[in-house]
């Protein structure tokens, strides 16, 4: 079954949802998520929204605490346009009904988180993400120029390529999961806000729907990825056998907590001049360090100094998930370890979020727009997801639909339907169970090299299983999640130096010159 519409996004969160609502002044949106609309990386963001806010901050020097973090890979424009576009677009997630957290007077709370030399994090509690997304999805809800499927999965994105034409996009194909059919949906211009891929690791702090589909799906069909290789873990994720990853926000950092081993001394002072405060990859390789050195299962985040009715009106989840697991963080340390976190590279993307094939945009994290560099400035993340949003909201009003006269609907041909899920699952858990190990944190050639055999064996499998069987939801994560594996694979191995995010052992040296790694079609094997 076919349809069309003017505009199709791909993804449910912040940028998704926030593109959906502009451009729905000028077109029908239809938005696909794979589960619940709400099920979403914005949904699980406790920290907040980073923006020039404060009387005593301004742009110039947000703009140079983003500039300092992404460590030399950061396009100044960009970084100049998104600060200086922020603070509106916090105001209209405001008006939208979003309820930042406010002093006495009316005025903003704001926090601070690693990186920021000022205040400038505009929050609710400890789960701003999940009221954005709320806001949001009541504003959708009351916009009846925008169709949400749910429980729907993009499998492929629809080109002209595949019909002889120019390398254009011109809509997908999309599984809905209940009824095992797949239809295509037509638009003129497709938007992907897939959110990052955390779930190619064994350990993230993401929800389980980040699989990179978007950006496997995007270099399927000729655009351009850069810079994979930059993962970033956050330093700071619960450890507890029943935590499930559990994120303990960088905001406790800002609100005064500290990085102390198991003795109780604290060590970041040791690494960087922020101390715990320091940006996400130094603290997160500190912590490695120190769990390396002591062979300790943890270190510890220390709250109990500070005013404890602060704490638990300030951070109310987070004291109340330690509570559900025996911790109370008035009284304990909070034993914490680093984990997957987000995506600073992604589908090349330009000022409006066009990628490098026609129709095709990318906003949010799935983007790489050279917002981030080589790592990302705490809650620039919500920012990139607004800004970007209303930018590919004004680009794409003059999108000319580019498609073939008949679209062919999918074919399964022989096809069968699977009986063995558990080929499924295993590969799953190898994949990232290697990634964890040899791409993690630090790294090195002989490490890189392991996972890149473990991986084109691996996607040899995968490939035979997904034309074998008919497509479901699990084997299409999979498929992607494997080439996104292979993506951060490739990537790591071309950049010989440590810088940002990315640590290798044989290139501890930072190269004279910052230079993106970008990745085509054409350097790898078939997709």
């Amino acid at each position: 079954m076919s349809s069309e519409c003017d505009y199709l996004v791909i993804g449910s969160g912040i940028a998704g949802l926030s593109f959906a609502l502009h451009a729905a002044e000028h077109g029908r949106v239809v938005v696909v998520t794979k589960k619940r609309a709400d099920d979403t990386a914005t949904n699980w963001a406790q920290g907040g929204i980073a923006a020039v806010l404060g009387d005593d901050d301004s742009f110039e020097d947000h703009i140079a605490d983003t500039l300092a973090v992404g460590d030399g890979l950061c396009r100044p424009d960009v970084v100049e346009f998104t600060v200086r576009e922020g603070p509106a677009e916090v105001r209209a997630l405001a008006s939208l009904g979003v309820a930042f957290a406010r002093d006495d007077e009316g005025r903003l709370d704001l926090t601070r988180e690693g990186g920021h030399s000022k205040r400038r994090v505009a929050h609710y509690k400890d789960v701003t993400g999940s009221e954005i997304q709320r806001a949001l999805l009541a504003a959708v809800e009351r916009n009846d120029r925008i169709r949400v499927l749910d429980d729907h999965i993009a499998i492929d994105l629809l080109s002209m390529a595949k019909y002889g034409g120019e390398p254009a996009c011109f809509g997908a194909y999309v599984l809905e999961n209940s009824t095992g059919e797949i239809h295509s949906i037509v638009a003129r211009a497709t938007v992907l806000a897939t959110g990052g891929a955390g779930k190619v690791y064994i350990y993230t702090s993401n929800p389980d729907v980040a699989t990179g589909d978007g950006i496997a799906m995007a270099y399927r069909i000729g655009a351009q990825v850069a810079n994979m290789e930059f993962i970033q873990f956050h330093p700071t994720v619960l450890y507890h056998p029943h935590a499930k990853s559990f994120l303990v926000s960088e905001a406790l950092r800002g609100e005064g907590g500290i990085l102390k081993r198991a003795d109780g001394t604290a060590f970041m002072d040791g690494y960087h001049s922020m101390g715990s405060l320091g940006p996400r990859d130094v603290v997160a390789r500190a912590v490695d360090n120190e769990l390396k050195k002591s062979g300790a299962d943890s270190v510890f985040l220390d709250m109990t100094h500070l005013d404890r009715d602060f704490v638990l009106s300030r951070f109310p989840t987070i004291a109340q998930r330690c509570r559900n697991l025996g911790i109370d963080v008035t009284r304990q340390p909070i034993p914490v370890v680093p984990a997957a976190h987000y995506l600073c590279g992604g589908v090349l993307a330009d000022s409006t979020g066009q990628t490098t094939v026609r129709n095709l945009y990318a906003i949010g994290e799935t983007a790489y727009t050279g917002l981030h560099g080589a790592c990302r400035l705490a809650s620039n993340s919500l920012l990139e997801g607004v800004v970007f949003a209303s930018r590919a909201a004004r680009a794409v009003q003059g999108a000319q639909l580019v498609r073939p006269d008949h679209v062919a609907p999918w074919q399964s041909g022989d096809a069968t339907d699977s009986d063995d899920a558990i080929v499924v699952a295993l590969n799953w858990d190898e994949v990232r169970r290697f990634m964890w190990s040899y791409l993690g944190i630090v790294r090195s050639n002989k490490r890189i090299e392991r996972a890149r055999h473990r991986i084109e064996l691996l996607r040899q499998e995968i490939a035979e299983y997904y034309w074998d069987f008919k497509v479901t939801s699990d084997i299409v994560e999979l498929r992607n999640l494997a080439l996104v594996a292979h993506l951060i694979i490739d990537s790591a191995r071309r950049r010989k130096e440590s810088r940002g995010l990315h640590y290798t052992l044989d290139y501890p040296a930072k190269n004279s010159r910052a230079r993106d790694t970008i990745l085509h079609l054409t350097d790898g094997p078939p997709p």
